[in-house]
């Protein structure tokens, strides 16, 4: 057998990636007038971001505990590494070590610091090095190590969105006279939403998005991410440009940045994930 990983459906893995690298999805919640919606288990409306009484929620308890049972069932014992989302954006982190504490130390609970791929990147690099054959020492350092190899960016186009969700963090303060802002923000260290620019249009803002992409890679190879909510076309722009000036990328994707994420960041957003390659 072998280590087995299992992670929330943030983190925007494909179900072909699921299954390549037998990764177990818990998922989130997206609650539409009173219905209990499963992200990536039931249908949900395209326009989800668009409605103004859409709330979401964290995996709960007993689902996780029910996924650590059977990741550690298939894993002959061997263990599970857990790789969720930003303890700062989801009650998700909480709610995994308190139900992985019934399985004592056959299974790791690892926050990504990050949302969307940001948990996607972290997850892969716990499942590689399960492919590997790693134990569960050496699986639970891969996530670990891959936590401050990543940063995630996103420019938001509408601010109403932001201000419901309550997971603005520091750059709550300007919310309330920024209505002509389209804001380039980051995930911090810590796994927070912060400001990174005040910028007026969002021409600039993707271009300064792009900017701190560049810069942040370097010379490093990295694999990439850029997804969008309903908002393709500048989406695939972003992604030309970095392909464009990072040669050395070992890959990009570009992917709608789905549902959970789309209710509390709006329509036209564009977020940018990161991995940067193993040293």
């Amino acid at each position: 057998m072998a280590v087995r990983v299992v992670t929330d459906s943030s983190a925007r893995l494909s179900p072909d990636e699921l299954q390549r690298w037998g990764i177990e999805q818990v998922p989130l919640h997206v609650l539409v007038d009173s219905t209990d919606l499963r992200d990536g288990v039931d249908q949900l409306p395209y326009d989800l971001h668009t409605r103004g009484h859409v709330t979401t929620a964290g995996a709960a308890p007993a689902e996780l505990a029910d996924a650590y049972r059977k990741a550690l069932a298939d894993s002959g014992g061997d263990g599970v590494v857990a790789v969720h989302l930003s303890a700062a954006l989801s009650s998700t982190f909480s709610s995994a070590v308190s139900a992985a504490r019934e399985f004592g130390p056959s299974v790791r609970v690892v926050n990504s610091r990050s949302a969307a791929m940001g948990v996607g990147f972290v997850a892969l690099a716990a499942a590689r090095a399960a492919a590997a054959g790693g134990s569960l020492d050496d699986v639970e350092t891969a996530a670990r190590a891959a936590v401050p190899r990543g940063r995630a960016f996103i420019v938001v186009h509408r601010l109403d969105n932001l201000r419901r969700s309550g997971r603005i963090g520091t750059a709550a303060s300007w919310l309330g006279t920024a209505l002509s802002l389209k804001p380039l923000l980051q995930l911090d260290v810590d796994g927070r939403l912060v400001l990174a620019q005040r910028i007026r249009t969002a021409s600039k803002a993707h271009a300064a998005l792009i900017d701190e992409v560049v810069a942040f890679v370097g010379d490093h190879p990295a694999g990439i991410a850029v997804h969008h909510v309903d908002n393709h076309d500048d989406a695939d722009m972003v992604g030309a440009a970095l392909t464009s000036r990072l040669p050395q990328l070992e890959s990009l994707v570009v992917t709608d940045m789905g549902p959970v994420l789309s209710v509390h960041v709006g329509g036209g957003a564009i977020g940018v994930c990161v991995s940067l390659g193993a040293e």
